[in-house]
């Protein structure tokens, strides 16, 4: 007969101090309850629009950040939450996007980007010349200022396509990519000072053919933008066991945007959770930090504000952070987030690539002892509040199982599944659930138990082994 799994109350009161004890506690039917309360929290905060949500700045966020701080506290946790403000930016009214002959649809064909500017403007388009991507300055060299940058979606970050259009005097941004039904969401670390918009490949690629024609058309863009002080919400959790001198952190983001955010990413939130439930009691060599960001939606502000406000000798106690964001998809890939990776890997201090590879082969190690492929992130766009840490010379990893769209045959060939969106409708390519505005399907149903069990035991393996480990310096 097989032995029963202890209880969640007999594994968060014992030792856990090996995989084996570990693992055994990290279960499906509690990481499942935690999000299900996620869900609730996000039903009983509604909007002004009808739709749940957990959004940085509303109530539901808070309700959230209060129902992790009850726990961890209870565990025994010193709990701290880190309160600071930021100007946040959104979208008056219905903004308008078109050219003489055609009016766009907000949401279906083209969206704003976060912490795009504003303005009221009618010019002709010009594509980026080289690649398309405008990665490069020179690949808007001839611009003619005042012109409205058509850019192709490319390797580098968004804010760099920006900001060289920014330099060239474009008057706005239109970005588009291969293979989007939809326009695909756009996040900016830094605010821009001029309108930057996405649009579906079909939009995108009907603009550059009438440009190619010698027919460029007049574009009309209409975006205005509102800002307002916001207070924002950091959850820091600092165990009472390891070396002070020598600390982990273990990160996920707390917020959702456009909803409840149940895979965006309360799963990820509700992973690091039930991991310091677990390791509550368990004594380690480092000092175990678990942190819960506020505003990562809204371009990493949170982890942002946590790292910068980090004094010289407070920065050189982190020996490493390990970030949890999306750990639950049905369509998925297990993907390690390597800083090697990111878009801004030109500017981490040169300890960050090598001193992670030990974070990293520490999922690779679990992954392997039980048969699952994993691969190293391709960060291209993208990011997690881990970006934070490596800008400021600490090592880091993470996982993250996918989301939006489009899964590749090669992916397919890897872990199975269905070719297009990692999450939403499935089989499907039309980006998911959780970047879109007025969809509102980012909710439990959007999570699948068992990549979440799987994710979760791979983040408290990483987290045991990190904790223990012996660094031989703290980073410079």
């Amino acid at each position: 007969m097989t032995e029963a799994a202890p209880s969640d109350q007999a594994c968060q009161a014992r030792v856990n101090d090996t995989p084996e004890k570990l693992l055994e506690c990290i279960q499906s039917s509690s990481l499942w309850s935690h999000l299900a309360h996620f869900q609730k929290i996000a039903n009983e905060h509604k909007g002004s629009d009808g739709h749940g949500n957990r959004d940085t700045g509303t109530a539901g966020y808070k309700a959230s950040v209060d129902y992790v701080a009850g726990l961890v506290r209870q565990a025994g946790y010193h709990v701290t939450i880190q309160q600071y403000q930021f100007a946040a930016s959104e979208v008056a009214g219905v903004p308008q996007f078109g050219t003489p002959d055609q009016s766009y649809a907000f949401a279906h064909e083209w969206l704003v980007a976060q912490r795009s500017g504003g303005g009221t403007l009618t010019a002709s388009i010009q594509p980026a010349g080289g690649s398309g991507e405008g990665c490069l300055l020179g690949d808007l060299a001839g611009f003619v200022p005042g012109h409205i940058a058509l850019v192709e979606r490319g390797t580098c970050a968004y804010d760099v396509q920006v900001a060289n259009a920014e330099k060239a005097g474009a008057a706005a941004v239109i970005l588009y990519g291969s293979g989007n039904a939809s326009p695909f969401p756009v996040r900016l670390t830094r605010p821009a000072t001029i309108p930057v918009v996405s649009v579906s490949y079909a939009v995108g690629s009907e603009l550059l053919r009438r440009y190619t024609d010698m027919n460029p058309p007049a574009v009309h863009l209409d975006i205005r933008m509102r800002r307002r002080a916001v207070v924002d919400y950091n959850l820091i959790a600092e165990s009472p066991f390891g070396d002070k001198n020598h600390v982990v952190v273990v990160d996920a983001h707390l917020d959702s945007i456009f909803g409840a955010g149940m895979l965006d990413n309360a799963s990820g939130s509700t992973t690091i959770l039930e991991i310091a439930l677990n390791m509550a009691k368990t004594p380690t060599h480092n000092q175990l930090r678990y942190i819960w960001f506020g505003g990562e939606e809204l371009g990493l502000l949170g982890s942002s504000y946590y790292t910068t406000n980090l004094s010289q000798a407070e920065r050189k106690r982190i020996a490493f952070d390990i970030d949890m964001d999306v750990t639950a998809t049905p369509n998925f890939d297990m993907w390690i987030a390597d800083p090697a990776n990111a878009s801004d890997v030109g500017q981490f201090p040169p300890n960050v690539v090598p001193q992670s590879k030990i974070g990293n082969k520490s999922f690779e190690d679990f992954f392997n002892s039980i048969g699952v492929v994993s691969q190293s992130a391709s960060f291209g766009n993208d990011g997690t509040d881990s970006n934070s840490f490596a800008l400021i010379g600490i090592p880091d990893t993470g996982i993250l199982t996918r989301q939006d769209c489009c899964k590749e045959q090669s992916e397919v060939a890897i872990w199975g599944g269905f070719l297009g969106n990692y999450e939403g409708t499935v089989p499907g390519s039309d980006g998911g659930c959780v970047d879109y505005p007025e969809r509102w399907c980012d909710n439990l149903s959007n999570n699948d138990p068992f990549i979440l069990g799987l994710a979760s035991k791979a983040s408290a393996y990483v987290t045991l082994k990190m904790a223990n480990h012996v660094f031989k310096a703290n980073q410079p």
